[in-house]
């Protein structure tokens, strides 16, 4: 049985709490008990969430569990970690198998000296001070987890998540972790390599008509999608879409197209269930071609160098 100990500290996200499940659900479907879960703190007791809610917790012991799962606080700016917490991460890294920085729980693993020289992510608004709190880490604001070694960062709680479900397909394999994520009704596995920010959440609308515009994009995107296709879809003349399009998004309508096109055709590459002959086709390039001059324009990389390096993160 494989132990899963949640490190809470004062103050701790309740959210935290919630990665719990995907453990839970994977002893249902494996229909044995494969994970134990307990929550502990550093002296134990009641440890008392941000929102309120107290947890009873046992005392931390190095021997307790082979994965630490390290919850955060709303602000790892406010105050340093505890000196006792940083003594434990200390210790306890050697023996472990894995230790989970969720959210801003990295903050703690890095005043433990334990993200040096590692790739490793957060919340995207607390990233620029994980760098500065942490100088030697390699932080990537922009992936949703990151697997180095023993050490696993999620971008956020939800993230949080999607990390869960990954220690899952680690240990269990691909087949059980699609159906825990099937039973807690996640409409897809996220790979660690997907990005934390969405093109359709940066852009932002403010009207029913431009998100249904936005819909309308994303569902054909093998499609040529002209600008007077898109004011169709919004029951606006082409004239009107434009102007409130570039007034509530700040972005052209052809600009967003094909932001929203990479960014799919990145996550799809990065999968790496289809061919980019296929990729290209169902997001609306010419072909591969186009596809990786795009991409080599765009992120300075080819589509497979993207792939390649993705797998190897999902690999650490």
């Amino acid at each position: 049985m494989h132990r899963i100990g949640y490190l809470l500290t004062e103050g701790f996200q309740v959210m935290a709490l919630g990665t719990q499940t995907v453990f839970e659900f994977a002893n249902v479907v494996a229909r044995e008990p494969v994970y134990c879960v307990t929550n502990y703190s550093i002296a134990g007791g009641d440890r008392r969430a941000s929102v309120g809610a107290a947890v009873a917790t046992l005392p931390a012991e190095l021997d307790a569990a082979d994965s630490w799962m390290v919850s955060g606080i709303v602000d790892p700016t406010d105050r340093p970690t505890h000196p006792d917490e940083v003594s434990f991460l200390k210790d306890v890294s050697s023996r472990a198998r894995r230790l989970v920085g969720m959210c801003t729980g990295a903050f703690a693993l890095g005043d433990a000296g334990l993200l040096d020289n590692r790739r490793v992510t957060t919340h995207w608004a607390f990233a620029d001070a994980l760098k500065s709190r942490c100088p030697l880490a390699k932080v990537d604001m922009d992936r949703i987890f990151v697997v180095d070694g023993t050490i696993w960062t999620s971008a956020g709680l939800t993230a949080a998540m999607d990390l869960a479900l990954g220690m899952v397909e680690k240990d269990l394999g691909p087949e059980i972790a699609s159906r825990v994520a099937h039973v807690l009704v996640m409409h897809h596995r996220r790979s660690g390599g997907q990005s934390q920010h969405s093109e359709m959440l940066k852009l932002a609308p403010k009207s029913d008509k431009v998100q249904t515009a936005l819909e309308f994009v994303r569902k054909n995107l093998a499609k040529p999608l002209r600008i007077a296709d898109m004011a169709h879809a919004a029951n606006l003349s082409t004239r009107q879409f434009q102007r409130v399009f570039q007034s509530e998004t700040g972005e052209s309508p052809s600009r967003a197209v094909e932001r929203i096109r990479l960014e799919t055709a990145r996550n799809l590459v990065e999968r790496g269930r289809h061919s980019l002959e296929v990729i290209a086709r169902e997001t609306g390039f010419r072909d591969r071609r186009h596809l990786r001059e795009v991409f080599q324009r765009t992120f300075g990389a080819a589509p497979r160098t993207l792939r390649r390096d993705a797998r190897e993160g999902d690999a650490d």
